[in-house]
């Protein structure tokens, strides 16, 4: 699928960013060409002494910023292929500084597409997050703007041969800032930190989220939001599986903060289409034949009412799970 190609991913140097490099690297040697595009020269050098050009001739440290639109146009000459992972994601630095948020997930967002129109770039997959559901925080709220301006980009591309289409989903398994390095972090203290005790959460390991990115570069047909099909669980049951034993205090919701991850709302499912593996939401303007589509990935419309909640979601992972996923993905010394 990649063979000969060439493809850039912004914010590269990030949790998804480095785990989508080792996995091109590893599944297609092929590939043309890897530019990792940050503004961390630092985290460019550290990851060069694991993907070292002498070792990996086909990668490329590329700095930028991607509210710079000049620098993303010089970045993508010659590139096939957009993975947009760079974004500013902390939820209360950005209601802090909230112009800043906007300058780099909505402005930085129609600078990636202009500079991927602009240098005959073939396809463009947008990360996106469950925060743009039903959006209640600022940072939720410029992934919404994001992904909008993502699915219309396909409306002004003239002839151009682009397809743009964006992925969402929630929690992901022990990146930064998350919930399971805390308490690992927390259990020695005896203490554990519950936001609230009715709390769940999605989710999703890197290499899950690369695998959908890989995924829809394969069957996207642009102007989709892909939102794969994926576990729940309670905090509750991740406070047992990392620290049993160990007391839970209730510090309260934070602000910006869902009791429950929504990634397809009751009314975006009406021109949601489900798959065997993930949902479909649809574009609001219609870019192609959706029966067509449909027929396509053996696909079938969502049921009136439907909407895809943590909470209430039919999949959930039992405490010896998480403990599993937690060696698996976080720490294989992990022990309970």
């Amino acid at each position: 699928m990649l063979k000969g190609r060439s493809i850039l991913v912004t914010g590269g140097t990030g949790s998804f960013g480095q785990e989508f490099v080792r996995t091109v690297l590893h599944k297609y040697p092929e590939v043309k060409r890897l530019v990792v595009f940050s503004r961390d020269e630092l985290k460019q050098f550290d990851m060069a002494q694991e993907f070292a050009k002498e070792k990996y001739p086909q990668i490329r440290y590329f700095l930028g910023n991607v509210r710079d639109r000049d620098r993303l146009r010089r970045a993508m000459e010659g590139i096939d292929i957009v993975i947009h992972a760079a974004a500013l994601k902390q939820v209360p630095a950005a209601e802090y500084n909230p112009f800043e948020c906007i300058q780099t997930n909505v402005m930085g967002a129609q600078n990636v597409i202009d500079a991927c129109l602009d240098c005959g770039v073939k396809q463009v997959v947008a990360l996106s997050t469950d925060k743009a559901a039903a959006p209640i925080n600022l940072y939720g709220a410029t992934k919404l703007c994001s992904d909008k301006l993502f699915v219309a980009a396909n409306n002004m591309k003239g002839k151009r041969d682009i397809k743009f289409s964006v992925v969402r989903y929630g929690n992901v398994m022990g990146s930064r800032g998350s919930v399971i390095p805390l308490f690992l972090k927390k259990r020695g203290e005896g203490v554990v930190p519950i936001t609230d005790p009715r709390m769940t959460r999605f989710n999703i390991t890197l290499e899950g989220g690369v695998e959908l990115v890989l995924r829809t570069l394969e069957v996207m047909w642009g102007g989709e939001v892909f939102v794969p099909k994926i576990p729940s669980y309670r905090i509750l049951d991740v406070a047992e599986a990392v620290a049993p034993g160990c007391r839970t205090e209730v510090v309260g919701i934070r602000p910006g903060e869902k009791l429950h991850e929504e990634m397809i709302t009751e009314t975006d499912a009406l021109t949601t289409v489900e798959f065997a593996d993930y949902y479909v939401m649809l574009p609001s303007l219609k870019l192609w034949d959706i029966d067509a589509f449909m027929r396509a990935h053996d696909g079938r419309r969502c049921p009136e009412g439907f909407n895809y909640n943590s909470g209430t979601n039919s999949d959930w992972l039992s405490v010896e799970q998480i403990r599993e996923l937690i060696r698996a993905h976080v720490d294989p010394a992990f022990e309970p």
